[in-house]
């Protein structure tokens, strides 16, 4: 079964089946992929993570597959209706779709009016009329007249009733549906007239009455389609042409003319409408669901991936501020290791705001907590308050001001996480920290709160909840990993996610840090309560510990690895230490005579890059950002303006750019580069400067349109 499980994959992936069985194994054992793809290079022949992934996900849908063999092949036991040849089909099956069709008519259902038909006895009259030889089948059919049957055209109809089973239950007949659907399947959507005229409806208008092949159907406009259908706005139908299906069936059981021939092909004719169309249709709209959440789904991870990668400006004296106007702006000083140090409030705008008074009041607290550099957040007054603030900043030397994302950070500070950090803070305050701390290391904040609610997803309630959990949490897994952690003021949250610990094991790792103080090495990992060998094996290479006595233990060199990288300092004349300083000794080694049975080249390749720059952070660089100071409002911009922004969102059809101006404007996938795009991905990441030009204002439906290829 392995082998045959191996062969698939490989096939499916094109990849050498000696990887695809390496990552099987390594997954079996438990291996997490982020450890697989770093680690484990000379078993999986170097798969990068997006390659081991897809194997994982592809491996446990064949697992799936197997345990759904296994129910048919009971539940068809159970019935006394298994052959020999049916078991060497169904073990032959690889395709849920193909393996469904084969269980469908064994498959326990509802009493159908097929079934009621067999009750009494009409079976043998639907295969006499298959068969197709009688020319009276109602005179045969008066042989069937008893208890409920009342006379022939009862027999008759009973006997179609089985026959229409038969045809919506034969596979050829299906597999000819699904190829029809496939080429000539219409998405329509209508709205429900009693809605039409409704303020929630008004969104919807582009789809009130909307058709196109379902081929083309983006996946942003059918998802939109189907919100529309769950809050009962639109009714959406997925059609072929009735009449050319039917004939498409008839020539698989009609074999001349007369009376059984027109009995079947009425049969034929129910089968299709009361039957078939209904079970391919939903098949058909479930396939183009699945596929739109897919790709949403695959947006959401990517833009998540970009912003929990996003440049840290590093442990600095940060003050965060969460600009509002009747409530004033509340403002926090953290400390390097991003300790609330202090909190106010200053109001700088609205009716109770000074703005002289205000840029005095920043200053004065920057100056008093040796403030390194500002975080405003970028909601309401985000624009005016940054303006009052830099004018403050200005004055005390130029410290740096950004901008910051509040995504989710009210979903953070009305958390038991931010409750826990902060029993003796309000929201508002613990809301700030938020904003503080994510200049400061936007990873280690931001893997506090539901990846779902940071928002940079597109229709993320809509999709498949359980395959974007999934999906998050890996990315959010993959970026832990890839940055590492430091293990010595990591918080649960972001331990959690390296490679092989977990919610239990890094809570432990903390309360030993608390009871045993920091770590010295990373071997002292083996004392922390439950954490074991295969643990320590999967976790440890990702775990940094900065000035330890072993400078190894600040780098991603694997703790199993530390024996060769001594043997080259060894054969070097010197120690480890000067072995990661020198560019010199590192050139001189001879990575050849360090190759073992278990470890090749591309681990030792790996391990000189990382003595060449131990622990690096693989982030960028943090850069500063400057809004046009003559836009503030939609008010100020005009058609034909070149301004600068920031990329806020990706979606399919386009990315959204903040202009400054407190409502983002759109840069249609066409407007992005003078080429065809396919994803936009491919052109533009989140939190990226830009400059675009402003092609349309539409002030009565809150819309800007932007274009990045024009400006």
């Amino acid at each position: 079964m392995t082998d045959k499980i191996i062969d698939i994959i490989a096939k499916e992936m094109g990849l050498a089946q000696k990887s695809v069985m390496g990552t099987i194994a390594l997954l079996d054992e438990g291996c997490t992929i982020p450890f697989i793809s770093r680690y484990r290079k000379e078993k999986t022949s170097g798969l990068d993570e997006v390659q081991i992934t897809g194997i994982a996900q592809r491996y446990e849908k064949i697992n799936e597959l197997i345990h759904r063999k296994e129910t048919i092949v009971k539940t068809i036991i159970e019935q006394e209706k298994m052959t020999p040849q049916l078991q060497q089909r169904i073990d032959d099956c690889w395709d849920a779709t193909t393996l469904e069709d084969i269980y469908l008519p064994f498959k326990p259902k509802r009493r159908t009016r097929a079934q009621i038909a067999r009750e009494q006895g009409l079976e043998p009259l639907a295969q006499l009329i298959l068969l197709q030889r009688e020319r009276n089948p109602e005179h045969q059919a008066a042989r069937f007249v008893k208890g409920d049957v009342k006379d022939a055209v009862a027999a008759i109809k009973g006997a179609q009733d089985i026959i229409a089973e038969m045809v919506s239950e034969d596979e050829n007949v299906r597999n000819r549906m699904r190829q029809l659907y496939k080429r000539e399947a219409m998405i329509c959507s209508k709205v429900v007239k009693a809605k039409a005229d409704s303020d929630e409806a008004a969104k919807y208008s582009d789809y009130f009455d909307a058709e196109e092949p379902l081929r083309r159907c983006s996946g942003n406009r059918l998802l939109a389609m189907r919100r529309g259908e769950a809050e009962g706005i639109l009714r959406i139908s997925i059609t072929i042409d009735g009449e050319e299906a039917i004939d498409r069936i008839k020539p698989l059981y009609v074999r001349s003319r007369g009376r059984c021939q027109e009995i079947i092909e009425e049969a034929v004719d129910d089968a299709y409408k009361r039957l078939l169309a209904p079970s391919i249709e939903n098949e058909f709209a479930a396939a183009s669901k699945q596929k739109a959440d897919e790709e949403a789904i695959g947006v959401f991870a990517e833009n998540l991936r970009q912003l929990l990668l996003a440049a840290p400006l590093g442990q600095k004296r940060v003050m965060g501020v969460d600009p509002g106007i009747r409530t004033g702006c509340k403002v926090v000083c953290l400390d390097a290791q991003g300790n609330l140090l202090y909190h106010d409030v200053v109001f700088a705008v609205g009716s109770q705001g000074n703005g002289e008074v205000a840029q005095r009041k920043f200053g004065s607290i920057a100056k008093r907590f040796a403030i390194e550099a500002v975080a405003v957040g970028n909601g309401t007054a985000s624009r005016e308050t940054t303006d009052i603030v830099k004018r403050a900043m200005a004055e005390l030397g130029g410290i740096n001001v950004f901008v910051v994302s509040e995504d989710g950070a009210s979903v953070y500070s009305a958390s038991k996480v931010a409750r826990d950090e902060f029993p003796d803070e309000d929201v508002t305050v613990r809301g700030a920290v938020s904003i503080g701390r994510r200049l400061m290391d936007p990873l280690a904040e931001l893997v506090k709160i539901d990846p779902k609610s940071i928002g940079v997803g597109q229709y993320q309630h809509d999709v498949d909840q359980s395959l974007l959990k999934q999906s998050l949490d890996r990315t959010v897994e993959s970026c832990v990993n890839t940055v590492g952690v430091n293990l010595n003021t990591a918080s649960i949250h972001l331990l959690t996610y390296v490679s092989g610990l977990g919610p239990t094991l890094a809570k432990n790792i903390v309360e030993y840090r608390k009871e045993h103080g920091p770590f010295a090495s990373r071997a002292q990992l083996k004392k922390v309560p439950r954490l074991g060998p295969a643990a320590f094996t999967q976790c440890a290479g990702f775990l940094r510990i900065p000035d330890a006595k072993n400078p190894l233990d600040a780098s991603a060199v694997h703790p199993e690895r530390y024996a060769v990288v001594e043997a080259m300092a060894k054969d070097c004349h010197c120690t480890v230490g000067d072995l990661m300083q020198s560019a010199e000794k590192r050139k001189a080694i001879d990575l050849k005579r360090y190759v073992t049975a278990d470890m090749g080249m591309p681990t030792l390749t790996d391990i000189m890059a990382e003595l060449e720059k131990p622990g690096r952070d693989p982030r960028a660089a943090i850069e500063t950002f400057e809004f046009d100071p003559n836009v503030h409002t939609p008010d100020d911009l005009i058609e034909g303006m070149v301004l600068p922004g920031i990329v806020t969102n990706i979606t399919k059809f386009g990315a959204f750019v903040d202009v400054g101006v407190h409502q983002d404007g759109l840069v249609h996938v066409s407007q992005l580069a003078n080429r065809y795009v396919s994803d936009p991905l491919e052109v533009v990441h989140l939190h990226q400067h830009v400059r675009v030009k402003v092609i349309e204002v539409d002030r009565k439906r809150n819309r800007i349109s932007l274009s990045i290829k024009q400006a």
